[in-house]
């Protein structure tokens, strides 16, 4: 849903990746952004923004985001089995502690008042709104929504699309690729059968099979290509025999309640939260809940038994045992 006065602002408004460096300097160079976004394309825009910061005197970056704190945004990091990504969250990470890009945290934007008749002519207010009726504004000259993307089916329209109501992908592949189950990088490997809609000889591969979720990589379009193309060619073993390893982040929901509570009851610092972090992330698949992950993975580590113990059970109380049976509520978004 738009802001409150999302549409008048639109002009001071761009989304996903603009070319601040290049095609889009103008509007960037010397003036305050605000990023709101917490995922890849914020992170790219906001180092791009850095860049920028260090060129044209003047330039100045807030990055907002709704979680009370960036480490979701910062991602696996070091862990991450693609370094270019892990680089960006590290990166990112770096900009914020040294003061580059300041960061407005648990801003939910709920309104947008321009302060002139045109973005050559002046700035807007962002107004962010808490439940309890708390307001914070931050004054800039421009907006990058950096808030994720849905697919346009539009040209699709007359033909009988098997759709996800919330995911906007194949009611096959949502499960797989929905982030309230899939937040390590963890998707089963799949091909034709999870690409398949209701209207014969009609698939949708690339980006756009991924509806809302924004884990998509170049390699998993490359199977569904060749899934597809060999279904298209009648040739049905080929298409099934779907062989795909997708590199994981190195971070989701589990391993990020881990480090909280790792830092809670005091383990030092070399033994969390990277280390033991990526030892539960690699024990999770082979343990029946996120409490033994966690014992596994500290004792693989040679962490003291009895502080392992201790984070086993913080962590069964605060996340663990508690959801693992649960079905996921709300949005993927």
């Amino acid at each position: 849903m738009p802001a409150r006065g999302e549409r008048e602002t639109a002009p001071w408004i761009d989304h996903a990746l603009p070319d601040v460096l290049g095609a889009d300097r103008q509007y960037y160079a010397g003036r305050h952004t605000i990023v709101l976004g917490a995922g890849h394309s914020a992170a790219t825009t906001l180092l791009a923004l850095s860049e920028l910061v260090d060129q044209a005197p003047g330039t100045r970056v807030t990055w907002a985001i709704r979680a009370d704190d960036p480490d979701r945004a910062y991602g696996g990091e070091g862990d991450d089995a693609l370094p270019a990504r892990g680089s960006l969250g590290s990166d990112l990470r770096l900009l914020v502690d040294k003061g580059l890009v300041d960061l407005a945290a648990g801003f939910t934007v709920h309104a947008l008042r321009p302060l002139a008749a045109s973005p050559a002519e002046g700035g807007l207010e962002v107004v962010s709104r808490q439940a309890d009726g708390t307001e914070q504004v931050i004054v800039a000259d421009r907006i990058v929504a950096a808030t994720g993307y849905r697919p346009d089916h539009s040209i699709a329209g007359e033909l009988r699309l098997d759709l996800d109501a919330i995911l906007g992908t194949t009611r096959l592949l949502a499960p797989l690729i929905d982030l309230n189950d899939h937040s390590c990088g963890t998707v089963r490997p799949h091909g034709v059968d999870g690409l398949t809609h209701s209207e014969p000889g009609y698939y949708v591969i690339g980006m756009k099979s991924y509806g809302r979720a924004p884990t998509f990589l170049m390699a998993t379009g490359y199977e569904q290509a060749r899934s597809v193309a060999a279904a298209l060619a009648g040739d049905c073993t080929a298409a099934r025999d779907v062989q795909l390893e997708l590199p994981e982040t190195g971070v989701c929901s589990a391993t990020l309640g881990v480090r909280s509570v790792a830092e809670s009851i005091g383990l030092a610092p070399d033994n969390v939260p990277a280390k033991l972090i990526a030892a539960t992330t690699r024990h999770l698949s082979a343990h029946p809940s996120p409490a033994d992950a966690v014992l596994a993975a500290a004792n693989e580590l040679g962490i003291e038994s009895a502080a392992a113990l201790r984070l086993a059970v913080f962590t069964a109380e605060q996340f663990g045992e508690a959801t693992a049976t649960a079905a996921p509520e709300g949005s993927a978004i």
